[in-house]
């Protein structure tokens, strides 16, 4: 915790081994490792004839990076019946970070997010560590909340005439 003199602020930082992963519907599990969300805007940058000391910077839509989930292999097969469906459903999935007390932190939720990538581990005879299988979502919108999160179920039957998901 950072106390700053000059307000009374206190910053409550939180390691990143907490959390935990949950999805719409009927997929459960525990998951060892979560990368990848992010959000990068786009930009273009225009110059301006004479005015040499500056540039315009025009931004566009921004683009979520795709998140990879990783876990023990177990007997469950949900992942792979999700991804190997031919018509995939799509999804709400919220991660989210714990402190030490056991506080939801932050949550964030990949809104409509689908299965792009499945990856089964290496097997090697001599090797005594835990089979890791790797699940690869894309999403089309991110929520980040403070605190609160979970029960992921957003509605996602229904689109809005502006082509986002009905929330």
């Amino acid at each position: 915790m950072v106390r700053n003199n000059s307000t009374n602020y206190e910053l409550n930082y939180v390691t990143a081994n907490r959390f935990y992963v949950e999805m719409q519907s009927n997929i459960t599990a525990s998951f060892s490792e979560c990368g990848g969300i992010g959000v990068t805007i786009k930009k273009e940058v225009f110059y301006e004839g004479g005015v040499n000391e500056q540039q315009r910077v025009i931004l566009s839509q921004p683009q979520f990076s795709d998140v990879t989930l990783k876990r023990g292999i177990t007997d469950d097969l949900s992942f792979w019946e999700w991804i190997s469906n031919v018509k995939i459903q799509r999804r709400n999935v919220n991660i989210l970070l714990f402190n030490q007390a056991g506080e939801t932190m932050q949550c964030w939720t990949l809104v409509a997010a689908v299965p792009i990538g499945w990856k089964a581990p290496a097997l090697q005879a001599s090797s005594t560590t835990v089979a890791i299988e790797e699940l690869t979502l894309a999403y089309e919108g991110l929520k980040i909340t403070k605190g609160g999160g979970g029960g992921g179920a957003l509605n996602l039957s229904k689109r809005h005439t502006s082509g986002y998901f009905i929330t």
